[in-house]
């Protein structure tokens, strides 16, 4: 057991707890949904970054290089300024949906470089330029540009030009469960010497100021300390010290809101949120406290780098119980600390998840998507009834708020540590992305991945009709259905790693994902039919329409996707419930119930029974969405997409010694098949072995699945050098068209951003490759090859006459996905065209994890930190090599 083990296994039995402080502290909280008090829902202009500086936050806090106690009552984070901006650096600055032109994004550089489970250690780079931060310049040029044109980047606006930035490293070294190490290192990349003011901040989430809880924290300075010391006092979190080396000054205000400023109000207190920038920046030597006491305080460093110079900074914060003499321990224990914990977070990650074989360079991608993961845990906080009420000391919300956004989620009251997709541009909890996320974590923490699955489930966020909350921007919308998969394969992770099994884990989820089930049969399945709408179901811009509004001309769409998911899920519910049968025969009853339900749907996909309801085309060999007119007309909509591949995730083995091991169901499954002799095609039997029959579940026939993947592994197709496409390069010469009520609806090929707006524009479906579903492309073709072993070979790639497994196959795909981050021939593809993370020393092995990639040359596109699902390399990586 390495020490970091050590640590997470004192946390799983409450010697020590190791979890009480991470980078829980999010990069915005500006424009939030929490945030929003508007009558129109439009959180981002409500809430405005501009206003960010000034005015108080309700339900959380945000910061740069942020950490905080799980509860974020006590938040740190680092300010800066250059002496030549406008606004004092406390937050990362972007656009909002409206000023980018594809979307919201952060218009910053800082990287996560490296974390463990229990944060004892963590690591972030922040690159801070030494002149003035271009916010007009972003604002106005991304707002001039079209979506037909590429994103203006802060690199694009040459303030980077010569090196003149300063590369500022945050680090956190755990000496204790409550005794935190802090090191800032700043270095001047430039040949000039420059200015840098350095102001590490504390402060406390405000909770006072809403006529909820008029219990007030309070920071002062310790008298006769030496070095300086901060005293931290919280009702609820207790009492603590920040220790900070040096003599800086140290500066006091309230973390309220400068309501005079923006509002033209009395401000409650002389001192304000935003008093640290006029005393820096407009010289207002009156808006601190001089007497030292506040809800905000920062220590100020000022600093002349010279050329190529650097500067270190440190800091300790300690609690109560530690013993005084660490206080002033800023220099050999300290420095013992960050090489005993980097020794431990290289111990550890060697243990659990390294394959020997990789290349330093892969090793670098893995460690820095698990880094990306942890650094994306948030601390969330969000009580509907209270938000839609509103608060004793503040106006009253509008009447229309009542039956607005998220409304129908009066039982929601989240204040967890939540996996986020990403900490700005998505600083929210999404159901699927979530699974994704557990998946990946499972590798370094199953004790935090199996909480999180569990916790979607709980009561105060499942709704009581057993809905999950989708995403923050709506509670109400669909997301895949992909929990009961993530808790299986959590499940069987652990198990591998751990040589032990989490039964109980597995029965607590398949319990209440029974409700969730039900909830999307009764909803989704409008008809009985077998065949689901969903809606929206994640990927937003897919279809000819927006799946989530009201169609032109009537009708609704019967969703090939959305099928293929509740396929899924009846797979995920089967084995898991055979899974619990092997100890409770009780279990054989109900997965016989999803057997029969997968067969019935599977069967509803391909039309088996002939009634013309099918959503598979037997023509061009392809599963397709279908448009259902309100005067009964069916219309397949021929695009070829992602939503036709989503049928060959539904897959499942049945070993005969599983089986035979279970005679209630192995009777009923063979009564079913004896009693409805039409489906009985959709449970292949061909296999065998000496302890009997193997049977292969699945929507995709043999014959099926060779026509799908011939469209699969295409390069002129879905087929990228770095993965599976979302969508054929087909439609790149052949767009598809569809014209109703005399209105004309396109899909084409688009590799990289999105040229229209539908569903908000910000992220694109039609081409680019995403690594979720691809992760489970390369998982279904390792079953069906599980199944069908050497007897199923296919040319890869489609027409190379080259014939491979689809084990082969599932490799090659993955590779192709890893090689968007490993550096070869100097080059990484995810870094695209820039040529400063391609070549530069200080760039180049500094990795972004982006929300998608350009499906023709990789290039990283979307959120640019969204690590959630995309650390799936990581487990790639794991699994497959390099």
């Amino acid at each position: 057991m390495t020490e970091e083990s050590r640590r997470l296994d004192e946390a799983r039995s409450n010697v020590a707890d190791w979890r009480k402080w991470g980078t829980y502290l999010a990069e915005r909280q500006w424009g939030t949904v929490r945030e929003d008090y508007s009558e129109n829902g439009d959180a981002w202009d409500y809430f405005p970054f501009d206003q960010s500086h000034s005015r108080a936050y309700r339900w959380g806090e945000d910061g740069l290089a942020g950490f905080s106690d799980r509860a974020q009552h006590i938040c740190f984070a680092l300010a800066l300024w250059n002496g030549n901006d406008s606004v004092l650096k406390e937050r990362l600055f972007g656009l909002t949906n409206f000023q980018g032109n594809h979307g919201e994004d952060v218009k910053e550089y800082c990287f996560y470089l490296d974390a463990t489970p229990s944060y004892s250690y963590a690591k972030f780079l922040y690159k801070y330029p030494h002149g003035p931060f271009p916010y007009g310049p972003l604002i106005e040029e991304n707002n001039r540009r079209t979506r037909n044109d590429p994103e203006f980047e802060l690199l694009d606006t040459g303030i980077f030009r010569d090196n003149r930035y300063f590369d500022i490293f945050v680090e956190y070294a755990k000496a204790g469960p409550e005794d935190i190490c802090i090191r800032i290192n700043a270095f001047n990349r430039g040949a000039e010497a420059a200015d840098l003011h350095l102001l590490p901040t504390i402060w406390f989430r405000n909770t006072w100021s809403w006529g909820r809880d008029d219990r007030k924290p309070q920071l002062n300075v310790e008298e006769s300390a030496q070095p300086t010391v901060i005293g931290i006092s919280h009702p609820l979190a207790g009492q603590y010290s920040l220790v900070v080396d040096g003599a800086p000054d140290l500066l006091f205000t309230e973390n309220e809101t400068n309501a005079e400023k923006l509002f033209g109000s009395p401000n409650p207190s002389a001192y304000t949120k935003d008093a640290f920038h006029r005393y820096l920046i407009a010289g207002e030597r009156d808006a601190v406290n001089s007497a030292h006491v506040g809800t905000k305080a920062a220590a100020h460093f000022r600093a002349q780098l010279p050329p190529g110079g650097g500067c270190e900074w440190r800091l300790r914060l300690i609690g109560a119980a530690m013993p005084n003499s660490r206080k002033a321990s800023l220099a050999g224990e300290f420095d013992k600390v960050f090489a005993d914990r980097i020794r431990e977070a290289d111990e550890f990650y060697s243990g659990c998840c390294a394959r020997q074989e990789l290349s330093e360079d892969a090793l670098r991608v893995q460690r820095q998507a698990f880094a990306g993961l942890l650094w994306n845990k948030q601390s969330y906080h969000y009580n509907v009834p209270v938000w839609l009420e509103g608060d004793p000391s503040q106006p009253p919300p509008p009447p229309q708020r009542r039956t607005g956004r998220n409304s129908h989620w009066i039982h929601l009251n989240n204040a967890d540590v939540l996996s986020m997709p990403d900490t700005w541009e998505y600083p929210w909890y999404a159901s699927w992305d979530l699974g994704f996320h557990c998946v990946s974590m499972a590798l370094i923490d199953p004790e935090f991945a199996k909480d999180q699955l569990i916790l979607l489930l709980r009561e105060w966020y499942m709704q009581p009709n057993g809905q999950v909350p989708a995403f923050e921007w709506s509670f109400d919308n669909t997301n895949p259905p992909v929990h009961a998969w993530a808790a299986l394969r959590v499940y069987k992770i652990e198990a591998r790693m751990k040589g032990r099994a989490d039964r109980p884990f597995l029965e607590r989820v398949f319990h209440k994902l029974l409700l969730n089930f039900t909830w999307w049969v009764n909803r989704k399945d409008m008809e009985g039919r077998n065949v689901f709408e969903g809606g929206f179901m994640g990927m937003d811009n897919i279809g000819v329409f927006d799946r989530s509004q009201s169609l032109p001309g009537g009708g609704h769409i019967e969703q090939s996707d959305a099928t293929s998911w509740m396929a899924m899920y009846c797979l995920n519910m089967l084995s898991i419930a055979l899974e619990l049968a092997r100890e409770d025969p009780a279990y054989e009853d109900v997965a016989s119930k999803f057997f029969e339900h997968f067969v019935y749907i599977s069967d509803a996909m391909s039309d088996i029974g002939g009634a013309g309801n099918g959503l598979w085309d037997a023509d061009d060999g392809f599963f397709y969405d279908f448009l259902l007119a309100e005067n009964g007309a069916r219309l397949p909509l021929k695009v070829r997409s992602m939503v036709g591949l989503i049928p060959l995730f539904a897959v499942e083995t049945l070993e005969p010694e599983d089986v035979n091991a279970l005679p209630g169901f192995m009777s009923r499954m063979h009564w079913f098949m004896d009693h409805y002799p039409a489906i009985r095609d959709r449970v292949d039997q061909s296999q065998k072995t000496d302890k009997g029959t193997r049977y292969l579940l699945s929507i995709a026939t043999r014959k099926q699945l060779d026509r799908v993947l011939h469209y699969a592994l295409d390069e002129n197709e879905f087929l990228s050098p770095f993965g599976i496409r979302s969508l054929s390069k087909f439609h790149e010469k052949n767009p598809y068209t569809l014209v109703i009520d005399g209105q004309t609806h396109t899909v084409d090929y688009e590799p990289a951003e999105s040229s229209t707006n539908l569903f908000g524009g910000n992220s694109n479906w039609r081409g680019p490759v995403w690594f979720p579903m691809n992760y489970l492309f390369i998982e279904a073709l390792q079953r069906y090859d599980f199944y069908y072993r050497d007897q199923l070979k296919v040319e890869f790639p489609a027409g190379s006459g080259q014939l491979k497994t689809l084990w082969d196959v599932a490799g090659e795909i993955s590779r192709r996905l890893s090689a968007l981050f490993i550096r070869r021939d100097g080059r990484r593809p995810a870094f695209g065209e820039t040529a400063i993370f391609q070549n530069d020393p200080y760039w180049k092995d500094c990795l972004l994890f982006h929300e998608y990639f350009n499906g023709d040359n990789g290039a990283g596109l979307g959120a640019s930190h969204q690590t959630g699902w995309t650390a799936l390399v990581a487990k790639l990586i794991e699994q497959n090599g390099e």
